[in-house]
């Protein structure tokens, strides 16, 4: 039977509801002082038995239930005693007990189910939720180079196929301009079109000496040179679509200089998983050291305004063989293999563009 629970008539029936107790063992096994040992979390679970009704009461209903005292009284062969009236006619038509019953089951059943599902999912989630260490200060400020406070932006110029030689001839008129204008805080660092990735794509890289006091400086007195703002108005008819980033550069990366050619250059971007910037400094402040033998290295930085948790690795190759060479000497050196292991699950996307400088281009 059921031990320590609950009566309640529903619909003429009798639904036991039990305590939460382990099951009982059997008489033989218990001596005559032990008692059922106490349940633990995966054995409470909530069930319900319903005491159906004997064959001659199904799909009747109980007399006290139709609220007629005097069909109480009547013969249980369904006969009445003399002057009784008969009694009404039944109402709409109810549920049967046994729907109601099996609805009320299954409800039982579902609440404990639920209940179980909720306890496993908290219990599965607490293996793999990351704990994320507290950081004191900005990744851009435990990266970036202490000793310049130079800021980067670089341009991705989508342009229309038929206008790209127009639009490289307008860039070299005007670009080295600004570049060598002493009153504006900025320089070119390079200027390519891409060879093999996106086509017919041009990219500018520049750096603002002084940060975004720089920047701005640049951008207010650009609005008042009306050579440049006929630059831009004929540009904007040669392109498709345009982007940019402003970057900082890593702190254990080689500073971009210029340098003779004639180079290929690879730029390499990486859309990180956010939160995994300060690991992929510690890991690549380390890798680096492996891609120095050949003066491949020009310059690593990392987005922070446009899209974030960007990271741009640039490199610079007399050619295609040149570059696999190069890259397949890293794999040679002890623990480049470690490192390429850890950062790869840091990587949500990623990109290789090979460019060819413009004449105009300081890295050749």
């Amino acid at each position: 039977g059921l031990e320590g629970g609950c009566r309640e008539g529903v619909g003429g029936l009798s639904l036991l509801t039990p305590s939460l107790r382990a099951p009982r063992p059997p008489s033989s096994a218990l001596g005559p002082a032990q008692a059922p040992l106490p349940p633990s979390g995966r054995q409470r679970v909530l069930q319900a038995r319903v005491v159906l009704p004997g064959p001659g009461e199904l799909g009747r209903r109980r007399p006290e239930q139709d609220g007629d005292p005097s069909a109480a009284a009547a013969e249980p062969g369904g006969s009445r005693r003399a002057g009784q009236s008969r009694a009404s006619p039944p109402g709409p038509r109810q549920p049967g007990p046994q729907n109601r019953n099996q609805n009320l089951l299954v409800e039982f059943q579902g609440l404990a189910s639920s209940t179980n599902r909720a306890g496993e999912d908290s219990w599965l989630k607490s293996l793999f939720v990351r704990k994320v260490d507290p950081r004191k200060d900005a990744h851009s400020n435990l990266l970036a180079k202490k000793e310049t406070s130079s800021l980067y932006k670089i341009q991705f110029h989508n342009v229309k196929p038929e206008y790209l030689d127009a639009y490289n001839k307008l860039c070299q008129e005007v670009l080295p301009k600004i570049h060598e204008e002493k009153h504006y805080p900025c320089a070119l660092v390079g200027t390519w079109n891409t060879w093999y990735g996106e086509q017919d794509q041009a990219v500018h890289l520049w750096r603002y000496e002084g940060g975004y006091p720089a920047l701005t400086e640049v951008m207010n007195k650009l609005r008042q040179n009306k050579e440049f703002t006929e630059f831009r108005k004929e540009r904007g008819n040669m392109l498709l679509s345009r982007k940019n980033q402003l970057l900082l550069e890593f702190s254990f990366w080689n500073e971009p200089v210029p340098r003779e050619g004639p180079n290929i250059y690879e730029l390499r971007s990486y859309q990180l998983r956010p939160g995994t910037m300060i690991e992929w400094g510690n890991y690549w402040a380390r890798a680096i050291r492996f891609r120095q033998d050949n003066n491949e290295a020009v310059g690593g930085f990392f987005s922070q305004i446009g899209q974030l948790y960007m990271v741009h690795h640039l490199w610079a190759y007399k050619d295609l063989q040149s570059r696999e060479d190069t890259r397949n000497s890293a794999w040679n050196k002890h623990g480049w293999d470690e490192l390429v292991y850890y950062t790869v699950p840091l990587i949500q996307e990623m990109e290789s563009r090979i460019m060819i400088p413009l004449k105009i281009s300081p890295l050749q």
